[in-house]
């Protein structure tokens, strides 16, 4: 299989082939032609798989079949989160600048997100864009700002489709698709779809092509996964001894809040460890300035909450730790996939609290694996199953009793009639 056989130009191949595309992955031997084809498609894939130059390099095609065109809003991107658009943002732009400079005139891409200020965005939208790669709600801010218009998008791009498709972007993106035309391409990609998004998805699309290969033996990561039991409070002991005794050099930590990154952060870098906190409360200068250095190597440990678990992409990351596991089995996917990725090899490392022993075997159950447990000597886990969790079948041993924010937005959605 060679990118020229999926129906790409020579000049998109020759893009492809110089940002390192050598030849196409599965999800973009399975997309492309689909794309190409006009149909709306329903794609899952696991992370490092290709999936953004599988929607990117077919739409750039559509934009450069019909490069004499007057300028304006053909193709929308949504993503969660500012570090993935971003990152799509700069797929797009490299494949752009490869193309053949005998075009009336090179496609305008704009990438837009909230945590800085609209200004710039708002100057860098004069004259039109023909792709937006843009969060939901900046993208609204500048719906209302007058600084671009959705009537003219033909092709809809949802990438990490289960997040935006759940309870936390549903209002923003249904304001979204109320301005958008009724004829137009959409796209979902994602590396999960539970049941509840796939329903959504469902009414969304029209007879959507389905692509799966999440599960395919050619495209599973490299991941071997590790699970040590340890009492709560020795957590980040453990997490130095391994530091020290593995030779860790760079290593993406993932806690449950901010406040858990700043501190194991600090009690890090208090014991002589290179590490710093990265969450949705830094700026998003500060926030770009972390992962740049995490990259280059400035950094040995980056602690880190959901924040970094999709949608960050650093080349030969060997080491993912949950210092505490997620709350839905779905981002523990997505957090170990941010290890194992292009063909490398990659470790995943879950500390198993007696609290947490419940949790894990479900999603351990949601995974279809089952990963074996590890005591290291000297940290023998010597606390007991709190005893209302250990009447509490269900619960996994990791919600508690208060309701999140999640499960505030879904009794709002019950209550106000939204199926």
């Amino acid at each position: 299989m060679s990118f020229p056989s999926l129906g790409l130009s020579p000049s998109l191949v020759q893009a492809a082939t110089g940002l390192g595309f050598a030849t196409p992955t599965p999800i973009q031997a399975a997309a492309i032609p689909a794309i190409l084809r006009g149909a709306d498609l329903l794609a899952t894939a696991q992370t490092g798989s290709g999936k953004t130059a599988a929607f990117a390099l077919p739409l750039l095609q559509q934009l450069q079949e019909d490069h004499h065109a007057p300028k304006s809003l053909r193709a929308l991107v949504l993503v969660p989160t500012r570090e993935l658009a971003a990152q799509v943002g700069e797929v797009l732009r490299g494949l752009a600048k490869g193309l053949e400079q005998g075009l009336a005139r090179q496609p305008k891409i704009a990438i837009v997100f909230g945590g800085v200020s609209i200004n710039p965005q708002m100057m860098a939208l004069r004259g039109g864009a023909d792709v937006v790669v843009a969060t939901p709600g900046r993208l609204l801010d500048l719906v209302e700002h007058n600084a671009l218009r959705l009537s003219s998008v033909g092709l809809l791009v949802l990438d990490e489709a289960d997040r935006l498709l759940d309870l936390g972007f549903a209002e923003e993106l249904q304001r979204v698709l109320a301005l958008l035309p009724a004829r137009r391409q959409n796209l979902f990609f994602s590396a999960t779809f539970p049941a509840e998004v796939q329903a959504l998805a469902d009414g969304l699309l029209r007879s959507p092509e389905r692509v799966d290969i999440a599960d395919a033996p050619a495209t599973t990561p490299d991941i071997t996964q590790r699970a040590i039991q340890v009492d709560e409070r020795r957590r980040t002991e453990l997490l130095r001894k391994l530091l020290a005794d593995e030779g860790w050099s760079r290593v993406l930590v993932f806690v449950a809040s901010k406040y858990a990154a700043e501190h194991v952060a600090w009690k890090l870098h208090k014991q002589g460890v290179f590490a710093t906190p990265f969450h949705g409360g830094l700026s998003q200068g500060a926030r770009t300035k972390v992962l740049a250095d995490f990259k280059e190597g400035g950094w040995d440990v980056v602690v880190t909450t959901d924040l970094a678990a999709r949608g960050i992409d650093i080349a030969q990351l060997p080491v993912v730790v949950n210092y505490d596991l997620p709350r839905s089995p779905v981002d523990y996917v997505h957090r170990i996939g941010r290890t194992g990725r292009a063909g490398e090899a990659g470790l995943a490392v879950s500390f198993v609290t007696p609290a947490a022993e419940a949790h894990f075997q479900l999603i351990e159950k949601r995974q279809g694996a089952s990963v074996a447990r590890e005591q290291l000597a000297g940290f023998e886990p010597q606390d007991s199953v709190p005893a209302d969790l250990a009447t509490a079948p269900g619960t996994g041993g990791i919600k508690g009793k208060r309701p999140s924010k999640k499960d505030k937005l879904r009794a709002a959605a019950t209550a106000a009639g939204v199926k």
